[in-house]
């Protein structure tokens, strides 16, 4: 029972992360109905710049307010200069460029840092809770993903702004209408996703250290629970980031065939089941349009 409960709590807390990288990439497809397979890249490079930051001998809550809102701007300026200018462009014209963002910043991460695994520190410290079944890092894994929902729910519910970015991601045109930049809201949800991006890299980097392809995984697991809950829904897409962290915790301990081996083809896998089962996801909502 107890190793149950400790697989629950690690299920839980990697399940986090997962739901932090959830939220960035539903951020971006609400704004662009498109998926960034750069997201992960776009993190990695930010959890980069925190711990150059903290080589450079500043104090560690100063990076990291400092790396998300540097994370915010560059993610705004990808989407001036890069995204915003393919308009209407085919599905395949922005998977191309995604692909290849991916890839530049991927080579720029291994230029500037090369391969060198680096260890990341924890911002919670070292110790445990409950009698060390979870650790202080994945009670602040869990807790910082919380906040960042809660903060977003109210930002989106509460603020112009929000109201504003909501209209232009379900009716463009309605929204120009009323006179909504539509494009200057895809450059801020944009930002916001970079932005949390950056702060799923600082969490998972402690666990899985620093290097340039520290977030493959953690990409596809993050659109398995983003496809799980509803592209359509953040906290739907919490609740499959969480979701996907414990069935694939739970899978590798108790079903032998998977293992440690083979957890990552249970996200593909989820994507998989749902898309073909109920492809709005388990939290999302089906879209009739009238023509």
């Amino acid at each position: 029972m107890e190793l149950l409960i400790q697989q629950l709590v690690t299920g839980i807390a990697t399940g986090g992360i997962y739901a932090c990288m959830a939220l960035a990439i539903v951020m971006i497809y609400q704004a662009i109905h498109h998926l960034n397979f750069a997201q992960g890249e776009m993190a990695m490079f930010s959890t980069f710049i925190a711990w150059q930051l903290l080589q450079w001998g500043l104090p560690y809550w100063f990076v990291i307010p400092l790396t998300v809102a540097v994370s915010f701007v560059g993610g705004i300026a990808i989407e001036r200069i890069i995204i915003g200018p393919l308009g209407d462009a085919p599905v395949l014209s922005h998977v191309v460029v995604f692909i290849g963002l991916y890839a530049v910043i991927n080579s720029l991460a291994s230029f500037i840092w090369d391969f060198t695994t680096r260890p990341f520190p924890s911002p919670f410290g070292g110790g445990s809770q409950l009698g060390g079944l979870i650790s202080n890092q994945q009670i602040g894994m869990v807790a910082v993903t919380l906040l960042v929902l809660v903060l977003l729910y109210a930002f989106f519910r509460y603020t112009r702004i929000g109201l504003a970015m909501r209209s232009a991601a379900e009716n463009p045109v309605s929204a120009r209408l009323v006179g909504i930049r539509v494009g200057r809201m895809a450059a801020l949800g944009w930002g916001m996703a970079a932005a949390i991006g950056s702060i799923a890299g600082i969490l998972i980097a402690p666990i899985v250290f620093l290097e340039p392809n520290m977030m493959l995984s953690i990409l596809l697991y993050g659109f398995a629970g983003a496809v799980l809950g509803g592209l359509a829904n953040p906290a739907g897409a919490v609740a499959g980031g969480i979701a996907v962290g414990v069935i694939e915790n739970l899978a590798g301990t108790y079903v032998p065939v998977i293992g440690s081996e083979l957890k990552l083809p249970i996200a593909l896998f989820l994507i998989i089941v749902v898309l073909v089962f109920k492809p709005t996801g388990l939290f999302g909502r089906t879209v009739v349009q009238r023509v």
